[in-house]
């Protein structure tokens, strides 16, 4: 199957964002090893959480590159996850709507990127099989 640009656009946004949480587990890392940490085992379970997201990103964008649908099934899933962190980071006590349009912004690209390219996905894999027949 042929990659679309919104797809290889898409897929970019996923790599970026799974980089992105590499260096926040980088961050916690040093976090942890400053000391800087409540309870040293909930910063251990949060750092390996987080790296299994960001692999799970750079998974998803490899997998979109190569036009596989797992890769947009699990890129949609994780954007809309994303999406619910922006709408965390803007409510509540500690609210910073700044960094909620920061993680929010990137995060509606992806879903629209991600949802044109399963569409064409679709009306490709149909006219594929309409030639079949």
């Amino acid at each position: 199957m042929r990659t679309t640009t919104p797809a290889r656009a898409a897929a970019a946004l996923l790599v970026l964002e799974g980089f992105a949480l590499f260096a926040i587990v980088a961050w916690q890392l040093v976090a942890l090893v400053t000391g800087d940490t409540g309870s040293i085992e909930s910063a251990i379970a949060l750092m390996v959480l987080t790296a299994v997201g960001a692999v799970a990103l750079v998974a998803f964008g490899a997998a979109v590159w190569r036009g596989r649908s797992w890769g947009r099934s699990g890129g949609i899933v994780a954007q809309l996850l994303i999406l619910a962190v922006a709408l965390g980071a803007a409510t509540g006590a500690y609210a910073h709507p700044l960094t909620a349009v920061a993680i929010a912004v990137p995060a509606i690209i992806g879903l629209v990127l991600l949802v044109v390219s399963a569409r064409r996905g679709a009306r490709d894999a149909s006219d594929e099989a309409s030639d079949r027949s």
